[in-house]
């Protein structure tokens, strides 16, 4: 008979630290260890550092990441920053082309390139919710073709 997984979900908190995606990434390897998933950590590893890193570089505030299992083969990985703005490439244009010199630019098109899925949300002040938004990828093990 098969089980399945409970559905799950972690958040953590970050303060504005440069050390803070490091420990980020730390947390995602543990979680994803602890539900037998470590096939995805490079591939989650990946999107969350760019996704943590656009959030240190470009907001003043904390910022979250949260991890969910959207099915039990299949994670999602969302940072939240305190900035509402959508980065460029990220909601519904398609992404500019760094230019070849550039530093930085690269980040949210890898993460379009290499997640399954993805998306943004602007979250307005209610209540507690400190607005804001959330920038999400999903990865999901390979499927393999039977035969």
């Amino acid at each position: 008979m098969a089980t399945v997984s409970p559905p799950w979900s972690y958040t953590l908190q970050l303060p504005h630290d440069p050390r803070a995606p490091g420990i980020a990434r730390a947390t995602l390897r543990t979680v994803l260890a602890a539900h037998g998933l470590t096939e995805l950590a490079p591939t989650a590893e990946l999107l969350a550092s760019e996704l943590l890193t656009n959030a240190h570089l470009h907001t003043r505030g904390p910022y979250a990441l949260r991890l969910l299992s959207v099915e039990p083969d299949r994670v999602r990985i969302a940072v939240w920053d305190t900035d509402p703005r959508v980065p460029p490439g990220f909601g519904e244009a398609p992404p500019r082309a760094a230019p070849a010199d550039a530093e930085h630019g690269r980040g949210l098109p890898l993460v379009r390139a290499c997640a399954d899925s993805w998306g943004a949300s602007v979250l307005r002040e209610l209540g507690a919710s400190k607005g804001g938004k959330l920038l999400w990828a999903e990865c999901a093990r390979a499927e393999w073709p039977v035969g």
